[in-house]
């Protein structure tokens, strides 16, 4: 009997031990990545972003927007054939505006896409002192991403919501991102690929290529806490942008 309690204590030790080595694996890892891209104290300053590109898809190019303010709004638009769209995500409400798709007014979003959405108005990325932001991350080891070997892992935002970062293994460039969205009642994965990454005026280095399935991105200018006129994030057919 001594000996089968020492082995139960001495399992539940290793046990122990491997669910802190998991912990700080995580940890570590996080850490290295942030320190990549610029370091904790840079990007803890930004409030605001505002990306100006363009995609290109199928052979035609046209121009998009994103805009962010932290905690506030979020907002993306672009414009085809002189037609411009935008989609608008704040902490209580969304709206969409897609002429191209045959819509004539701004039309609220449905609460749970909103709920879903709010991640995006996380200037910082969800690794930046993601426990005070009530994220979880877990390590789920290493795997592959089109020959790149990488760090996985898993954030649980405090919504429910989760993705899969993978993290470049060489230079802890965050290259991949997997998240589990919900459309028709029925859930899907959506792929994000980030590459070019450039450091900015500010410090920190930013993915200035963005592939999803509607094309790559070409990120052309990145405006870090710049003023911005809230009006963006309230719906309407034309808003402008007042610096």
């Amino acid at each position: 009997m001594k000996n089968l309690r020492c082995s139960l204590i001495a399992a539940a030790m290793v046990f122990a031990s491997f669910i802190t080595v998991k912990a700080q694996t995580a940890d570590e890892i996080v850490n290295k990545h942030i320190a990549a891209i610029g370091g904790m104290d840079n990007w803890k300053k930004i409030t605001s972003i505002k990306m100006v590109g363009s995609v290109n898809a199928g052979g035609t190019e046209f121009p998009v927007t994103m805009t962010r303010v932290s905690g506030k709004g979020s907002r993306m638009e672009f414009s085809i054939n002189g037609m411009n769209n935008y989609q608008i995500i704040t902490k209580t409400n969304g709206w969409s505006y897609f002429p191209i798709q045959g819509q004539t007014k701004p039309e609220a979003i449905p609460d749970e896409m909103v709920k879903e959405s709010q991640d995006e108005l996380d200037v910082q990325g969800p690794l930046v002192d993601y426990k005070a932001k009530g994220n979880k991350v877990t390590y789920l080891g290493k795997d592959d991403v089109e020959g790149t070997e990488c760090f996985k892992l898993k954030v649980t935002y405090p919504n429910g919501k989760e993705e899969t970062m993978y993290i470049d293994a060489s230079n802890y460039y965050h290259i991949r991102t997997v998240t589990k969205v919900k459309a028709n009642g029925k859930e899907e994965e959506v792929v994000s690929n980030f590459s070019n990454y450039q450091k900015l005026p500010e410090g920190i280095v930013y993915p200035m290529t963005i592939e999803t399935g509607n094309g790559p991105l070409a990120i052309k200018s990145v405006e870090i806490n710049k003023p911005i006129d809230e009006s963006v994030f309230k719906p309407s057919e034309v808003v402008s942008d007042k610096k």
